[in-house]
């Protein structure tokens, strides 16, 4: 009998197989799996299997309510991810096998490694479990001898009990918890009925309550002015700068009280004119101090220092790495939470500069030379440390040298491999030199910072000010001019500069993942912060997924590189506090979860124990938000400037609404409201201004119907002449009223430019452009054109910039927002006028070749076994006869109508197209024949017509734009 081993990654399969042919024999390599006479070895690619609630407990979105909740499953079904099918498949093939009668788990050494192989090994055995014995393969290094002795000492499943219940408890507790929670804020947001989608869960609602917090400390700031004062002196060598401070200040619990600061103008100028024109005595320490180089990345570092440098968000780094990671073969794997490398990786480190120095990349090989040369890449405790290597081990350069790599590909690999170098080079050394300037019995400050050895610094040459905390802070890193023993010097200039406090910084992706990192310093409960120290929110690997997740659900948006909470986030945090259901904006929730999978781990504290607590707590959010009965949940909320459009009273805002309370602001006011979120889309404070003052608005997107699909729509303040007041409604751009009732339009904005069918002005008009005889005007009550293009076109907002530019030049600026209503897919395309067709069409991007559409690509499973497994397929290929086909009788297709015109032409026009009538797109396909016939486009400007002598007579003048030939072809039919 064989044994089947299951590794979580390709690369762990194929390093497995290296380190076992040695000792086990020669593995054949197959499909999808290698195979010799102990052995066959597999690999998952990540998750194959997902846990999901029974059917007869799934509510489908759309219908969920309090009536479905709470949704406790007695036990939890398993399905295959969509994207790895194939493989589950092929991995259960093995596992099924006759022959295979043991199975090893070489999934990665932790809780994830351990629930992706269980749900494998549930899944393989299907209604009754597999029964075959399993053995855990525990790797903290990957190198040959590690995983061959690793297999020398394989854990017993008895021994993996306690990892296996906890990897299982966290998910189903996540389920229940997310699934629980989204459903009954979802539910209590949209008993005004609607479909008003609330998630939540474990770690995306505490991290958005971390932005949600930052966001009210700005809101709440109050800006102080303070004085800062800053003198110039002159000493015999020359002049330096100093800042005043008072040496005997102590730090108080105000944070914005600083040493160097003054809090009144009269203060700061009082000192100034003490020493005003007064010589100062110097005194000043030096002391040498030393820089070691930040430590080697994991993933949520290397994402913020990319934020950081290049701005990449960490959805594009992780992106990146993988890429390094996977296609490349150039990074080692980059989901990880370590910083360190296993004690027996020195000699990998060393082969990895070898290669440096020899790779070619001149912009690192001599640094790589440098550390070969003189032996700094040795077993540094900072760096090879196994007990802070958890299931795996810090980011670093494979042995592999890349090529071909993207730019941004490239900034992220030297970004990696920069700092690889650094750990193994020496501290950066510097003097720092503290100068002390004493005028009129008033100190001032001046540091020196000087580089006597660049150490690590050298790898980052230009860049080393970067790298150096501090270093842009004005006078730190340069020299001093030197002071003799005794000399005094003169007060040069000294000037009072004002300045104000400012509020905490927004958070950028960098720094919201260090507060994700660091979540747990929030935790007062001391064990629970000391279960949360390695954690944080989330893992590595889910954490740039977390953050795009509550973009993606408009609870916070990019701005710049600033992530700023919308108003959706402010009531979600609203609603939890009101319902007193706090604990799931905390990372106090993970912490105590953590904590107790720690306990199941170490058998302390039962699976079945932790899940009834689980099932508690689901049961205690639900009713909680269930049966909350009162008005409004207690908020901070806004009051509107502009007044009610029906009494003139103050209209304030609640949970749910925007209502008026009255003249006084106090009372039930006259009856007139409107949701905050209609259609399950929350008004931003300035919206309402906005919408309240012009009584439409849009369009705007994030509306959902009630069966939760997303839609784009404007929104108005409409008078019912029914209730006798002013009602939200929204508006989808049906312009056809004026049309219909033959309402008179008058334009009032400027013209974007000619109908490119008649040549009459084009306006803006409702959500539409229209040709200004399109609709009733007073020149014109009868429309005559039928021109117009919309606002909005497939989710895509077109500016008057763009319809400029249609009217102009033919087309638009390439826009890349459309979303296709069949595949609900993002397009990019230009919008163009078609004169043939008579509309604006799409056009798309010219691509290599002249293509406008790229080949269709043919579907292929990447496998790490896939080059053998391509042999076979062409040897079958070759081998198998051809299938005679049988030519089947084409069937003759019904001719096309041609369209019925009844447009008579004039004597001039008929002479170049003929006499007879004509539909309009008939005279206009007949006329560019005619054109093209004869060359009448200018060379030069394909969009201008040279007109011969029969042309001359219908356009009137010597030459014509192909925007005008509608219009004037339209003033010779009848």
């Amino acid at each position: 009998m064989k044994t089947l081993v299951i590794a979580e990654k390709p690369s762990v399969a194929q390093d497995i197989v290296k380190s076992l042919t040695p000792v086990s024999g020669k593995f054949e390599k197959h499909e999808d799996h290698f195979e010799n006479d102990t052995y066959v070895v597999t690999s998952a690619v990540g998750h194959l299997v997902e846990i999901q609630a029974p059917e007869q407990f799934d509510v489908k979105r759309g219908t969920w309510s309090f009536a479905n909740l709470p949704v406790i499953p007695p036990h939890f079904d398993l399905k295959p991810v969509d994207k790895t099918k194939s493989r589950l498949n092929a991995v259960v093939k093995q596992a099924k096998r006759k022959d295979v009668g043991a199975l090893i788990n070489a999934c990665d050494a932790g809780r994830e490694g351990e629930l992706i192989f269980r749900l494998i090994e549930q899944y393989a055995g299907g209604a009754k479990p597999l029964g075959k014995p399993v053995k855990r393969l525990w790797l903290q290094s990957m190198t040959p001898q590690a995983i061959r002795d690793g297999f020398e000492s394989l854990r017993s499943e008895q021994q993996m009990q306690g990892l296996a219940d906890a990897a299982r408890s966290r998910s189903e507790a996540d389920w229940l918890v997310g699934i629980n929670g989204t459903r009954a804020m979802t539910a209590f947001n949209s008993r005004d009925g609607g479909f008003f989608l609330t998630t939540v869960g474990r770690v995306q609602t505490p991290t958005l309550a971390v932005v949600v917090e930052r966001e009210e400390q700005i809101r709440k700031f109050i800006s102080r002015d303070y004085w800062e004062i800053h003198a110039e002196f002159a000493a015999a060598a020359g002049t330096y700068a100093g800042k005043w401070f008072d040496p005997a200040w102590k730090k108080e619990e105000d944070a914005e009280k600083k040493a160097d600061r003054k809090w009144t103008a009269a203060e700061a100028q009082a000192i100034v004119d003490a020493v005003r024109g007064q010589t100062a005595s110097v005194t000043e320490e030096a002391t040498p101090t030393t820089q070691a180089s930040p430590g080697l990345f994991d993933l949520t570092s290397l994402q913020r220092e990319a934020n950081g440098k290049f701005g990449f968000s960490a959805k594009t780094t992780l992106a990146l790495a993988q890429s390094l990671y996977e296609r490349h073969k150039a990074l080692t794997y980059p989901r990880t939470d370590s910083r360190h490398l296993p004690e027996d990786y020195v000699p990998v480190a060393k082969q990895t500069f070898e290669m440096l120095a020899d790779s070619g990349m001149r912009h690192l090989a001599p640094h790589a030379l440098t550390a070969l040369n003189n032996n700094y890449v040795r077993k540094i405790p900072r760096v090879f440390d196994n007990k802070k290597v958890s299931d795996h081990f810090a980011i670093i350069p494979t042995l592999q040298a890349p090529s071909g790599l993207s730019e941004a590909e490239q900034k992220l690999y030297d970004l990696v491999v920069r700092r690889f170098m650094a750990v193994f080079f020496p501290s950066a050394e510097y003097q720092v030199t503290t100068r002390i300037s004493v005028a009129a019995g008033h100190s001032f400050k001046t540091v020196g910072k000087v580089l006597v050895k660049p150490g690590w610094l050298a790898i980052y040459g230009k860049e080393a000010a970067n790298e150096v905390e501090d270093a842009k802070d004005g006078d730190k890193g340069q020299n001093l001019v030197p002071v003799q023993p005794g000399e005094r010097v003169g007060v040069d200039s000294v000037e009072a500069k004002g300045l104000k406090t400012r509020p905490p910084a927004r958070y950028s992706e960098a720094t919201l993942l260090g507060a994700m990192e660091g979540a747990g310093k929030l935790v007062d409960d001391d064990e629970l912060r000391e279960a949360m120290q390695e954690k944080g929110l989330g893992t590595p690997a889910t954490r740039a997924a977390i953050i795009e997740g509550l973009l993606n659900e408009k609870y916070m948006l990019r701005e710049g590189r600033e992530i700023i909470p919308t108003a959706k986030a402010f009531q979600l945090m609203t609603l939890l506090r009101g319902l007193q259901v706090e604990e799931l904006s905390k990372p106090e929730l993970t912490g105590e979860w953590e904590y107790k999978l720690a306990q199941m781990e170490q058998g302390k504290l039962s699976r079945a124990t932790f899940m009834a607590e689980i099932a508690a707590m689901t049961e205690h959010i639900v009713k909680k938000a269930k049966e909350y009965d009162r008005d409004t949940v207690p908020g901070d909320y806004a009051t509107v400037s502009t007044p009610c459009p029906n009494c003139g009273g103050v209209v304030k805002e609640n949970y749910r609404r925007y209502t008026c309370t009255g003249a006084d602001g106090a009372s039930d006011g006259c009856g007139f409201s409107f949701g905050k979120s209609p259609a399950g889309r929350t008004f931003e404070p300035a919206e309402v201004e906005q919408f309240m003052r012009d009584k439409k608005i849009g369009p705007l997107d994030g509306f959902r119907s009630k069966a939760g699909w997303p839609f784009v729509a404007e929104m108005a303040l409409k008078y019912s002449e029914e209730d006798k007041n002013w009602k939200l409604e929204f508006d989808f751009g049906d312009d056809k009223k004026n049309e219909e009732s033959g309402e008179i339009v008058e334009f009032t904005d400027e013209a974007l430019g000619a109908c490119p069918k008649c040549g009459s002005a084009v306006h803006e008009h409702g959500s539409n452009y229209v040709c200004s005889k399109a609709v009733p005007t007073h020149a014109q009550a009868t429309p005559s054109c039928d021109f117009k293009t919309g606002k909005l076109i497939l989710q895509q907002p077109v500016e008057r910039d763009q319809v400029v530019k249609l009217l102009s030049n033919g087309k638009t600026d390439l826009l890349d927002k459309f979303i296709s209503n069949r595949t609900r897919r993002a397009f990019k395309a230009m919008l163009a006028w078609n004169p043939e067709e008579g509309k604006v069409t799409f056009e798309f991007e010219q691509r290599e070749g002249g293509k406008k559409y790229p080949p269709r690509k043919t579907t292929a499973t990447k496998t790490p076994f896939g080059k053998a497994a391509a042999k076979k397929t062409a040897a079958k290929t070759a081998k198998a006869p051809a299938a005679k086909k049988v030519a089947k009788p084409a069937a003759e297709k019904a001719p096309r109508k041609a369209a019925v015109g009844t447009l008579k032409p004039s004597a001039s026009l008929a002479a170049v197209i003929g006499d007879g009538t004509y539909a309009r797109t008939e005279v206009v396909k007949k006329i560019w024949d005619y054109i093209k016939a004869n060359g009448l486009q200018d060379p030069a400007d394909k969009r201008s017509i040279k007109a011969d002598g029969k042309l001359q007579a219908v356009f009137g003048k010597d030459s014509a734009t192909m925007f005008e030939l509608a219009g004037i072809i339209g003033k010779h039919l009848s």
